[in-house]
């Protein structure tokens, strides 16, 4: 089991656009990278070293600057914004971390993870103990470093898509977006789909009049080259690098740009960048449809007594028992006035796939408790709510187990170039972020016809997940359009790449694993035989293996599985 798994989000939030309670909404576009025209191919990256451009060398001959902040060192390090134009004044500033881990005499170097999204914060995932699931071996061969990619979480300036006196008062509250609490599944007339445009394109204007000149520069591919700026910095001639779900993303899009300069790299939960936006959002809504099924087939195996039905079947008619009531009227949530809808339900199942072992049973207490009248505690489920425990209370007074507990060692955040005085940036920015750096990355048609001509298939396909999935990618349709394109891995003369995939990954499914380790060149798969999003963390024979080829480079023999290892 992942260490303290609950106590923190998903590592991936690639939902796609399940609308919860409230007016909080899940929208989000599907992640991937891409080449765009005016990034340099593998041969250039080898050739025209970046950091030997004159405009750039004082990006990389920065030193990180180490100061103590909780049980970690932090510091800062300064990107272009736009790396087109690296002398026009305009950076980001992002928040790096260390845990220094590494035994002395045995320490090979630094290893930089990035824990998914697209929006998750690094430092605040190892200020979560993230570093703990990358197991002793590795803990003691290197420091591990983390940071929050531009436009994210402490990053100056940071993405919201709310401005100041729009949804003030919710105290904690994560990004706004358009009420949809009536919503339907599958929007199927012109009010319906009229009606989701007009949400969709709110939240679009809402995030460009937030965060308008943010949003051209925070791709994965310039995320991308701030890796190479923090490798730099970090005085590492090759990075070794770990990445999950979006991380897959972040860390293909590097050996594209910088293939001589890996190595070592893990690809744990693949996402393959070949896809376009609508083959991509197929793929993720069949993942989670079949999670779904597992979990009927699965649940006594893994909940024992606490399913919520005594075969798959009275699981799987309970499930549809609640959607069916949901779209009728939603369902009671103590505290609230509207209620869960069947976006709602959606959204709670679909969320609750990415880690049986620590999920299921929650899931299981709260389908009971839904179809008895209670919908509470789903639609904390639904909209990713976590309770803090004590042992984070003590951390959090203590100083060392939250990013409030060190804000007062960070910088201010500046009201210059891109962002706005007037912008309402919350603690946790993690939606606007996914949104933005989605939609940007993946091409999306401007003709609303494309996105109707998909509902019926995904709708065959995977029923309420594949239409909320379509939906849910309306918002990019207007959207400032990226440069990047789906295509297949160009890393020439990178390093064995090692990609982890687990056969029932609900968010990025297996076949996409199969897919991106074939793209690389010498690239290695390793399969995690289980359900779950992510293998790297969870099970003691990925974890072994995965650790010998990052302090060793031990290859994996093709074919190699792992299987859950037994619970003691």
């Amino acid at each position: 089991m992942i260490r303290a798994h609950a106590r923190r989000r998903p590592r991936a939030a690639l939902v796609v656009a399940l609308a919860v309670l409230g007016t909080t909404s899940l929208a989000a576009c599907t992640a991937g990278a891409g080449p765009d025209g005016g990034r340099p191919g593998p041969g250039a990256a080898a050739t025209a070293d970046p950091a030997q451009r004159a405009e750039l060398r004082r990006f990389y001959g920065q030193k990180l600057a180490w100061r103590p902040c909780g049980e970690l060192e932090c510091a800062s390090l300064t990107v272009p914004m736009d790396y087109s134009r690296p002398g026009d004044g305009r950076t980001f500033v992002l928040p790096v971390a260390r845990a220094a881990t590494a035994t002395a005499g045995r320490r090979l170097g630094a290893l930089v993870y990035n824990p998914g999204g697209p929006g998750e914060r690094g430092v605040q995932a190892l200020r979560d103990g993230l570093a703990e699931d990358l197991g002793r071996g590795v803990r003691e061969r290197f420091d591990i470093v983390a940071f929050d990619p531009r436009g994210v979480g402490e990053s100056r300036p940071a993405l919201t898509c709310r401005t100041k006196g729009k949804g003030e008062g919710k105290e904690g509250a994560d990004e706004e977006s358009p009420d949809t609490a009536a919503a339907p599944l599958y929007p199927r007339t012109a009010a319906e789909r009229a009606a989701a445009l007009a949400d969709a394109r709110a939240t679009a204007e809402a995030c460009v009049e937030a965060s308008g000149p943010l949003l051209p520069h925070v791709g994965t591919d310039d995320a991308a080259r701030d890796l190479d700026v923090l490798r730099a910095a970090l005085g590492e001639r090759k990075l070794t690098y770990v990445g999950w779900s979006y991380g897959t993303s972040l860390g293909t899009s590097y050996a594209e740009q910088f293939p001589r300069r890996v190595r070592a790299m893990v690809l744990d939960g693949a996402i393959d960048p070949s896809l376009d936006w609508r083959q991509r959002t197929l793929s993720q809504s069949t993942g989670f449809r079949k999670a779904v099924d597992d979990y009927a087939d699965s649940c006594a195996d893994t909940v024992g007594e606490g399913c919520p039905g005594a075969t798959s079947e009275e699981i799987r008619a309970l499930i549809d028992r609640l959607v069916r009531r949901a779209q009728r009227e939603p369902l009671p949530v103590d505290g609230s006035e509207e209620g869960l809808d069947a976006a709602g339900v959606v959204s709670a199942l679909a969320l609750s796939m990415y880690t049986p072992e620590a999920q299921w049973e929650a899931l299981s207490e709260a389908l009971r408790a839904a179809d008895g009248g209670d919908g509470t505690a789903l639609a904390a489920l639904a909209t990713d709510a976590e309770e803090e425990t004590e042992e984070e209370t003590e951390e959090s007074e203590e100083g060392g187990g939250t990013g409030e507990a060190d804000a007062s060692e960070e910088p201010a955040r500046p009201d210059g170039p891109g962002e706005p005085a007037e912008a309402d940036v919350p603690e946790d920015n993690s939606e606007a972020a996914l949104i933005a750096i989605n939609c940007l990355d993946v091409p999306h048609p401007r003709d609303e016809r494309a996105y109707w001509d998909a509902l019926a298939p995904a709708h065959r396909a995977a029923g309420a997940y594949g239409t909320t999935g379509v939906t849910g990618e309306l918002v990019c349709k207007d959207w400032p359009a990226g440069r990047q394109r789906p295509h297949r891995v160009n890393a020439d003369g990178v390093p064995p790449v090692l990609v982890v995939g687990t056969s029932g990954d609900p968010s990025t499914p297996y076949g996409e694993a199969v897919s991106l380790a074939r793209q690389f060149p010498g690239g290695m798969l390793l399969s995690f035989d289980a359900a779950g999003h992510t293998g790297y963390g969870r099970d003691a024979c990925v974890d072994r293996k995965v650790e010998d080829y990052l302090v060793a480079l031990t290859k994996i023999r093709p074919g190699t599985t792992c299987t859950p290892s037994p619970t003691p």
